[in-house]
Parts: structure tokens; sequence; C-alpha cells
């Protein structure tokens, strides 16, 4: 938890209790700054706009369990740009009280995420499972509890915060379980328009007529620039969707500038939430899947 006199320059905003994987993440991604613990998405983004932290580590989507719920209505009205991304893999540690055994483990607390990434280790165990509001609160509870029965889901690090062991590690079903998260300021740090590997994110609401969505889009095909992600969701009316988009380019460059004006002419609003540098890991595995 930051101290007091940590330097709010110096402190990195997330939403969770310390321990959480978005804890994890902050100190993954950002070592030398210190994470702040916020109640809420909409906390965390306050404390970067009222100057509490410079930065805020924001959970956007998981390989496993999909887009994080609400994410999308806030960003727009957060009042801050995103800077970078940061993909984190997701190891669960099974973790319970020091002198419990496997054997004793008859129920396991955890977020409904985790209880379902897990779901093989928790039925060859036949464990009860009990859902939390969050991992690192579920680890928390059973510290406090100090019930050998009882286990907590959660990460290493939340292990370490509340002295509880790790009776087994990498419990999740799926290697692949990776959470991207998107990193946020107050102020937008875009890279020079000749950088490589670049990622802008915008959101945009199409006009009601036949065949908006594909008419708007059609600049990215016909100008050549890669759309890496595309969700709908309603927000305010029923009438037309909003979407969110991430796009490899710089929008100053010809290409992604002309595929803008295209689609500015058949959305009714264009937001650009962020330009930022693609994350290392966005490269190594589209590398992989191209080979």
């Amino acid at each position: 938890m930051a101290g007091r006199r940590t330097s709010a320059k110096n402190r990195i905003a997330f939403q969770g209790m310390a321990g959480a994987y978005s804890d994890f993440a902050c100190r993954h991604a950002y070592p030398k700054m210190t994470p702040l613990p916020c109640r809420t998405f909409d906390d965390a983004f306050a404390a970067v706009r009222r100057g509490r932290a410079r930065l805020a580590m924001i959970p956007i989507e998981n390989s496993v369990a999909g887009r994080v719920a609400d994410i999308h209505h806030l960003l727009p009205d957060s009042g801050l740009y995103i800077v970078g991304e940061h993909f984190q893999r997701v190891n669960h540690h099974l973790l319970a009280v020091k002198g419990a055994k496997l054997s004793d483990i008859k129920h396991v607390h955890s977020h409904i995420h985790a209880l379902n990434q897990c779901r093989k280790l928790i039925k060859k165990l036949k464990l009860d499972a009990v859902v939390e509001v969050d991992t690192a609160g579920s680890a928390a509870k059973i510290a406090a509890l100090g019930d050998r029965a009882r286990a907590a889901i959660a990460s290493s690090l939340a292990g370490q915060i509340h002295g509880l062991q790790s009776l087994k590690a990498n419990i999740e079903d799926a290697e692949h379980n990776t959470t991207r998260f998107i990193v946020m300021s107050r102020t937008p740090a875009m890279p020079p328009a000749h950088a490589p590997h670049v990622i802008t994110s915008f959101v945009f609401r199409v006009r009601n007529v036949p065949a908006a969505l594909s008419k708007a889009l059609g600049g990215f095909a016909t100008n050549g620039v890669n759309m890496t992600k595309l969700e709908s969701y309603l927000r305010g009316d029923f009438v037309a969707a909003q979407f969110y988009a991430d796009v490899e380019g710089h929008p100053e460059r010809t290409n992604l500038k002309l595929a803008f004006e295209e689609l500015r002419f058949f959305s009714r609003e264009v937001t650009i939430l962020g330009v930022y540098p693609a994350h290392p890991y966005r490269w190594k595995n589209k590398t992989r899947v191209d080979d």
C-alpha cells in the first residue's frame, strides 16, 4: 500500500486489494513505482485525475474469461489517456494457512472467474467452491479464518502478503491464461509517427443506416490497416451500438489517417483513447501464429 511519504508521481493506481493480480501487474511492469489500491475502477481513474497517482493499471480483457465488465463503458468518460499496455500471465496458486496439507482442504474460496479457470483441480480434489468478491480478498479471508480445511485461489503475491503457504502452484486449466492491461495517464504520451509497433485505441458510434459498420470499417481494409480488436456494446439506447477498437499503426501515418477519415464520415462520433507502444508479448505471439 502506498505510504504517506510516497510521491504521487511515483504511484500507480489499480482496482482491488493488495495482492490482487492488478497489483501483481503493477509491480511487474513498474517495479520502481508504488501500487495504490483503489476500491473501484472509477476510484482508480479519479486517483490519477486528482493527482494522487501518476498512472493507473486497468485490466481490459483475459484470454480465458473475455473482456472485463464495464471497462468499455468507463473508458470514454475517464478523462484519461491510454499510454501503454501490459500482458500479464496469470498463475493461480492454491493458498492455505501454514501447517495445512492438501488432504486437509475441503472448501476453496475465490472470485468466480478464478474458480472457473481452475475447474480441473477443484473437481479432482472434490472441493466445495465458494464465490468471493475477489482473489486477494479470498486470501485475506482464509488467513483471518485460520481454518486448515479452507483454501483460496489467488496470486503468489497475495499469499506472501497474508502469510499463507502455496499448496499447489500454476493450477489454472489453460496454459495461455493471460490478462491484458492498459496503462492510463492524465496526459497523452503519443510516440512519434515513424515509431514501429504502435497501437491506436478508439471508440466510435456508427450512424443508424444500413451497412453502416461495413462502410465505416471499409477504409481500414482498403488502406491496409490491421484491426486487432473490435467489440460492440450498448450505451444509452438500443438504436446504434458503440464500438471499441484497437488497430496497428499511428494516426499521423497516411494509411491510418485515410482510414479514420472514412470512419468519421460514416460515424456519429469517433474518440481516440490513446496511441502507445505495443507490448512485446503482442509481437511475440503474432510471429508464432504467422510461423
